[in-house]
């Protein structure tokens, strides 16, 4: 793989940032000079005014009809995103779905992507988790219907991909928080919502079919293609006072991956042929990933409405997830590590050295081998809610209880191939070149022959045993929420409009086990030909033709037997903990409504009384390797007060300022009360690391700005600004500790040691500014109906930077924030025919990512520019009403995945996945 040459043959699909620049300018001045102020008695379109006016809440039909210009696809969702930011009282983003169904995105995480300010992390090549104006995933909150969301990561951050776009119809991010809004995050509070039966004119019935291929073609035994498949139905009955929607979605798609990359960490480890201080890497590899993804979610909602006074939500949402994958895997160490199989020694013949890194060169005397590493994930969310809302005439009373539990059920399972020894006659010259350039991966070759399997063996020589580890994971979470809104008081009735109230009682234990341990085999067989696939081709990276195979198959057959329960390694005993938190949150608010002649104002001033409760129990080992049990916890307070102020200004123009305090409770991994404890044998000094369970919580002072002019719900233009202050973040460091409890029986001198795990330190700043546009380019210019424009551009810097106790990536920025975030889509939507191209893109960041061992570790990811297309055709009257047919083409530039240590010549990941084409059709009746 030469990634300089495919990104340059894929320029012709490359969406410029100035391009995007230069829309988002005209179409500004468009609006501004062209476009005509809508009428003073002008009102938005409310979502049944789609189709028909809706019954009356008895149920009896309504006096007159209200004549209305119908509008559906992709401009009926942009359209009622629009409303929606311009009427809510904090600053907002949305997306909407004309229908259920109707988003396009595999998961909602693509959709939710495009929105300004908001940025995805790719996983094996599809978005993952959310970063919102620059933070990492763990500030953010996500809902369901309203109510916080349990996860089967290790940390509190939804993996969106779990949520089918198909259930749901829309998606709110409040990037400002509100009083009453429990479960809030700290860079914005993401609220996916399920459709509402009775807000639907009639019954609605739709079916989408779509076939999926990949472009990298099928490796070893996996295919290149899949299929999504969903259906929904929604109807009313008992003359509209029942509600009821049902959606279900399948999806099985293949999982294809060329990757080359280095082992980690780059050290300046000394090694012949190297000068001495020179960071070069202990190895390279190269494999290709098959596999499949297979997910299945179901919806649910039941809705009761006898009356005005009366209103009965039922919420269910289900998502069974799996993905089982084989990486086949070509790779050599570099680092004068090599075993009793290496009778030449291991020396450099030539360098490419370049800022004090290794780049490149000739190794002789290296000994690849062939890895198998397969991944089978199990995932399990359940999630159900009861809401019934009651008018007392004058009061309003909401009662809401809820639960959700997530269950994440994880084996992996590795073992390598090494050529026999030189006695068989089938050792060949092990010399071994490799070579890539800063940023790109560029070649790995060598002269030892990988492609015939006969001639490999799977034992317990330096390499050739294997490893597992098996993570099971179990976050559940209920609670209940009583709130009342009530009239103004008369003395303020000028200045408010109500006042809310109301309080939240939630409890949620997250649970994990990761047993882990090497793997032995019987001897050194060879892999009998029934367990073999076909040999996969990694001539991308200059690997040649390697051997891929049954990885289970091969461990049952040749390796000793696999007793989890008997895995009880000190890795083991740390990363099993419980982490239980009870939170109590009471919270007041009073809505404003009022008008200074021209001016109007509304919004919202309040605030949150949050007590926190958070305790874990779980292991320690001794010097011996002996399990004991531990618990710690702490509790705190917290008092938020928050304010929204919304001034309606002439011609449909908005400012809004906002200010508040807010937190963002420490990662649940990072509250592990476990560790490992050792006494050094040297010095008989005591250390340890683990999780810390008296973490405090993330908290911030927030500002945010901003202007919007709107056209109706046409069009719209908006400019903000964003500051917050945070006044403590969470650094990982070692800082002294008295282990008196734990040092007795031991050879420690003292009780006073080193203890490395998660701390409260200072914080920083973390300040941006954001520009948004949505425009139907005939407001422009009449011959452009049809054709529209959506774009966004976010800055955003901070002050913080994070020194790291590992020396893979060092003194990092902030994680998650990238100062660079475009989403550009460009459409066209008339008489049935639709045309859709969507970019987003982000500048370099810290990410997250899943190691080796199973766990999650920071590590910088280079800036993406991930382009998508869609073309469909709808025939709105005749014999096929309702029917429609679309061609997607997802990551349509092949956007590579790439990561680095501590500089971009230090790479340690080059990842392609390939273009996915999509072709189907969709049925509404």
């Amino acid at each position: 793989m030469n990634p300089a040459r495919e990104a340059a043959a894929g320029a012709a699909f490359k969406l410029n940032p100035i391009a995007a620049g230069c829309a988002l300018l005209l179409s500004f001045m468009a609006t501004a000079v062209l476009a005509q102020p809508a009428p003073a008695d002008a009102k938005a379109p409310s979502h049944l005014e789609d189709s028909a006016a809706p019954a009356s809440d008895n149920g009896a039909a309504p006096a007159a009809q209200v004549a209305t210009v119908r509008i559906s696809g992709i401009r009926k969702g942009i359209e009622d995103a629009i409303s929606v930011k311009k009427n809510a009282s904090s600053i907002v983003e949305s997306i909407s779905a004309e229908d259920i169904g109707k988003l396009p995105d595999t998961s909602i995480a693509e959709s939710i992507a495009r929105l300004p300010g908001l940025a995805a992390q790719r996983v094996a090549g599809r978005a993952q988790v959310i970063s919102v104006r620059g933070l990492s995933p763990d500030f953010a909150t996500t809902l369901l219907n309203g109510r916080e969301q349990v996860s089967t990561g290790d940390n509190r951050s939804v993996e969106f991909d779990q949520y089918p776009s198909e259930l749901l119809g829309a998606v709110t991010v409040y990037k400002t928080p509100d009083a009453g809004l429990v479960g809030q995050g700290l860079s914005g509070t993401i609220d996916m919502q399920a459709v509402r039966p009775l807000a639907f004119p009639k019954r609605s019935i739709s079916v989408n079919v779509r076939g999926e291929k990949k472009s990298l073609g099928p490796i070893a035994n996996a295919k290149d293609t899949g299929h999504r498949v969903s259906a929904s139905y929604i109807d009313q009955f008992a003359n509209r006072t029942i509600g009821i929607a049902i959606g279900v979605a399948d999806l099985a798609s293949p999982i294809l991956d060329n990757e080359t990359g280095t082992y980690e960490p780059f050290s300046q480890s000394a090694v012949a042929g190297v000068p001495a201080g020179t960071y070069i890497s202990a190895g390279v590899k190269s494999l290709a990933k098959s596999g499949v993804l297979k997910r299945t979610g179901v919806m649910g909602v039941l809705e009761y409405r006898p009356g005005k006074a009366w209103r009965s939500t039922l919420d269910l949402f289900g998502s069974r997830f799996s993905q089982v994958d084989t990486n086949n895997q070509f790779e050599a160490n570099l680092g004068g590590y090599n075993g009793s199989n290496n009778p030449l020694g291991f020396s450099y013949q030539s360098t490419n050295i370049a800022n004090g890194t290794l780049l490149g060169g000739v190794a002789t005397g290296a000994y690849p081998l062939v890895r198998g590493q397969y991944n089978n994930r199990k995932d399990e969310i359940r999630t159900a809610g009861w809401a019934n809302n009651v008018n007392l005439g004058g009061v309003k009373v909401l009662a809401d209880i809820n639960y959700s539990n997530a269950k994440r059920d994880e084996t992996y399972l590795e073992n390598n191939l090494q050529l026999r020894s030189a006695s068989d006659g089938a050792l060949n010259d092990p010399a071994l070149t490799v070579g890539w350039t800063p940023g790109n991966f560029a070649a790995l070759s060598g002269k030892l022959n990988y492609s015939n399997a006969a001639t490999l063996f799977t034992g317990n020589s330096i390499y050739g045993y294997g490893s597992t580890y098996a993570p099971r994971l179990n976050d559940k979470m209920s609670s209940f929420k009583l709130a009342a809104t009530f009239p103004a008081p008369a003395l303020a009735a000028s200045l408010l409009s109500d006042l809310d109230a109301g309080f939240n009682i939630s409890e949620r234990t997250k649970t994990k086990r990761q047993p882990s341990g090497q793997l032995f085999a019987s001897g050194s067989p060879t892999i009998s030909s029934d367990l073999l696939y076909a040999p996969v081709d990694l001539g991308f990276a200059g690997s040649g033709v390697v051997p891929s195979w049954n990885v289970p198959g091969v461990i049952a057959k040749y390796f000793d037997p696999v007793n989890y329960d008997l895995a009880n390694n000190s890795g083991t005993i740390s990363r099993a903990w419980d982490v239980t938190e009870k939170i109590t949150t009471g919270y007041v608010k009073a809505n404003i409504d009022v008008e200074f002649n021209a001016v109007t104002l509304r919004g919202n001033i309040g605030a949150q009384v949050i007590r926190t409760d958070q305790s874990s129990t779980s292991l320690y080992a001794d010097t011996t390797g002996a399990a004991h049990p531990i618990a710690d916890g702490k509790r705190y307070t917290d008092v938020l007060p928050s304010m929204n102020l919304v001034f309606g200004l002439s011609n449909q123009q908005t400012l809004r300022f906002s200010a508040a305090k807010q937190i963002a409770r420490a990662r649940v991994d990072q509250l592990n009360a476990g560790f490992n404890f050792s006494v050094d044998q040297g010095t008989r000094l005591p250390s340890g690391s683990g999780g810390n369970a008296r973490l405090d919580p993330w908290r911030a002072d927030a500002y945010d700005v901003s202007y919007e002019k709107y056209f109706g719900t046409k069009a719209y233009f908006a400019l903000a600004g964003f500051y917050k202050n945070l006044e403590t973040y969470i650094y990982n460091f070692s800082k002294p500790r008295d282990f008196s409890l734990f040092t007795p029986g031991t050879i420690a001198t003292t009780n006073i040691g080193q203890y490395t795990a998660p701390y409260n330190g200072s914080g920083g700043t973390l300040k941006g500014a954001e520009l948004s546009v949505s425009l139907p380019l005939e407001l422009a210019w009449a011959p452009l109906e049809g054709f529209g424009v959506s774009a966004s551009t976010t800055y955003t810097e901070s002050g913080i930077d994070i020194a790291q106790v590992n020396d893979t990536i060092g003194k990092i920025a902030l994680p998650g924030l990238s100062k660079n975030v475009t989403n550009l889509t460009l459409y066209y939507e008339k008489s049935g025919l639709s045309a859709r191209v969507s970019q987003r893109r982000r500048s370099d960041y810290v990410g997250e990512i899943g190691n080796f061992a199973g766990d999650r570790q920071l590590r910088y990811v280079v800036g993406e520019n991930v382009t998508d297309l869609h073309f469909g055709y709808t025939f709105n009257e005749g014999a096929y009403k309702g029917l429609g047919f679309l061609v997607q083409v997802n990551n349509l530039n092949n956007s590579a995945y790439e990561t680095y240590a501590n500089s971009k010549d230090r790479q340690l990941e080059y990842a392609k996945y390939g273009r996915v084409v999509l072709v189907g059709a969709n049925y509404k009746f």
